[in-house]
């Protein structure tokens, strides 16, 4: 089942001072390389824009991590279909523009699941479910899409 990161995942994965969640994270995209995962190209940007205002990452550091990543995982970017998507959504629901994109770009590219702690736990918006990746009563269906091997 294909499924993709929002940018928070990525940042506490990038965050060593984030504790556990920076623990829970990293072994998360451990797990996700070989996995039918993708990264749109907006949390890379967000990632990128996070770790050096927030996180005060040299940029040639934000920029090694990104590029880490985008050796290990297929990028999507968002196109206008995806803007058509978000637009439209957001008439329909409570969501905020780049919650929006973030999620039309996946459901573009094929995922089912939106690792994030932002969105509603398990809320379903069109083919896509968020889950909240640090919750236990989840750690059964993330064992299903992300095993956690050796």
């Amino acid at each position: 089942m294909r499924l993709t990161f929002d940018t928070n995942i990525l940042v506490y994965a990038a965050d060593a001072d984030a504790g556990e969640r920076h623990i829970a994270a990293a072994d998360l995209v451990r797990r996700a390389v070989g996995a039918d995962c993708v990264l749109t190209l907006q949390t890379l940007s967000e990632l990128f824009n996070v770790t050096t205002r927030k996180l005060r990452l040299a940029a040639r550091d934000a920029a090694s991590l990104v590029n880490r990543l985008r050796d290990v995982f297929p990028v999507h970017p968002a196109d206008e279909a995806a803007l058509d998507d978000a637009m439209a959504a957001i008439q329909r629901e409570t969501l905020a523009f780049w919650d929006a994109m973030l999620w039309a770009t996946a459901q573009q590219a094929g995922c089912r699941i939106i690792l994030t702690e932002d969105f509603q736990d398990g809320c379903r918006l069109g083919a896509v479910t968020f889950l909240n990746p640090f919750l236990s009563r989840n750690r059964k269906r993330l064992e299903s899409v992300l095993p956690a091997g050796e």
